[in-house]
């Protein structure tokens, strides 16, 4: 099925998780949060959140600075 990942068309196979598309796209957790069709998804439920056809999710880094 396809998604958007930041912007970006993508194949998944049905019934992914966030948990398994940040696993298959080599994206480091510790400092990201993640909204699927604008909605933040907290951290804990990326594990059981199964993507659906169309979704549109942002991968967003947490860059510090001053």
């Amino acid at each position: 099925m396809t998604i958007i990942v930041n912007g970006e068309s993508k194949e998944i196979a049905h019934g992914t998780t966030i948990a398994k598309l940040i696993d298959s796209l080599g994206v480091k957790v510790q400092v990201m949060a993640a909204a699927v069709n604008m909605e933040i998804v907290k951290k804990d439920k990326w594990d059981t959140h199964i993507l659906n056809e169309n979704d549109r999710v942002e991968l967003l880094h947490f860059v510090g600075g001053g």
